[in-house]
């Protein structure tokens, strides 16, 4: 057989295989609740039921005017047939979702506000936008500082998993004071406040349901809601998802230091552990050092496995304060 000959016999026989693989993932997928199957067992496309009653963050949704029910359709549809990403922002909740919740209680900021994280960062926690803003919760380098966030060139807690969820809590929580609704409070998340104030005033209304907003704007909300819905309760949006598949919380341990680090590939390694895991744990340390002129205390999170070298050097710590007692 030629060459030609053969490359295209393999050509056509991949081009076969892949045909075959497609089909069997349509026909294996999962299916949303009540959604109708041909006799021969095929998968095929459907509509998704669209909730009678639903609210956001304790306020009803007017889901009964056709605008509203028919923006919700297309958020629920879109993120339950773009399956990939969907299963990613369940397994990814799973490790994050614990960590917003308990902060986002203490700052009284309705729970379902942790899904406005899933739509900003797909929650990534390095997460960076073309226009800048990154972290789970998307802050750009001005708003990180006036919520209280650190940012310069060595450390930016716009990627600090805690810190930044405080920070969104104080912004929604002044724009729900401004609004008196957690939806205003939210678009306002996404066009800031300026913006939704001049829609408002042009518009003479006070509800967002009302509002003819921008693309990104309009959808916003409703891209809340619907990861929502899918989220809580996945099964009946066909997304199964084992426990061992979901990405589980990092354990670590933490330190708290009040000098600087010449070198972080070098503290990774009197901890036992590597550069990367480090970054991994402390994506907010943005630089290969950290100089720490202020003296500020930091809490570095550390790998399970550094506890071991953490003790000891601990132990070093009080022999040498002890040594210097006694010989003072």
């Amino acid at each position: 057989m030629s060459s030609k000959a053969y490359t295209k016999l393999l050509s056509v026989s991949t081009a076969v295989i892949a045909v075959i693989l497609v089909s069997q993932l349509f026909i294996q997928s999962s299916i949303p609740e009540n959604t109708p199957i041909k006799d021969n067992g095929n998968y095929y496309i459907s509509a998704i039921n669209i909730p009678q009653k639903l609210k956001f963050a304790g306020e009803e949704v007017p889901i009964q005017r056709y605008d509203v029910k028919e923006s919700l359709d297309r958020e629920l549809l879109v993120n339950t047939y773009w399956q990939s990403q969907t299963l990613l922002f369940i397994k990814r909740a799973n490790r994050y979702f614990p960590v917003m919740e308990p902060i986002l209680k203490k700052y009284g900021i309705p729970d379902d506000l942790k899904y406005l994280a899933v739509i900003e960062s797909g929650l990534e926690p390095k997460a960076q936008s073309p226009a800048g803003a990154v972290g789970l919760w998307q802050f750009m380098k001005e708003t990180g500082r006036e919520y209280g966030l650190e940012v310069n060139n060595e450390v930016d807690e716009r990627f600090h998993a805690e810190k930044a969820t405080i920070a969104a809590c104080i912004y929604l929580k002044k724009m729900h004071d401004h609004y008196e609704s957690w939806a205003l409070a939210a678009a306002a998340y996404n066009a800031g406040r300026a913006g939704i104030n001049r829609q408002l005033e042009k518009q003479k209304t006070d509800n967002y349901y009302d509002l003819v907003l921008g693309e990104e704007t309009g959808r916003y909300v409703f891209r809340i809601m619907a990861l929502k819905e899918i989220l809580s309760q996945p099964e009946k949006y066909g997304f199964h998802v084992d426990k061992k598949d979901m990405y589980p919380e990092v354990k670590h341990i933490t330190l708290d230091i009040k000098e600087g680090i010449t070198s972080i590939a070098d503290f990774a390694s009197d901890y036992n552990t590597t550069y990367k895991e480090i970054k991994n744990l402390n994506p907010w340390l943005r630089s290969t050092e950290l100089t720490n002129t202020s003296k500020k205390t930091y809490t570095i999170k550390l790998p399970v496995v550094s506890e071991k070298q953490l003790n000891k050097n601990e132990d070093k710590n009080i022999e040498k304060t002890d040594s210097t007692q006694q010989e003072s």
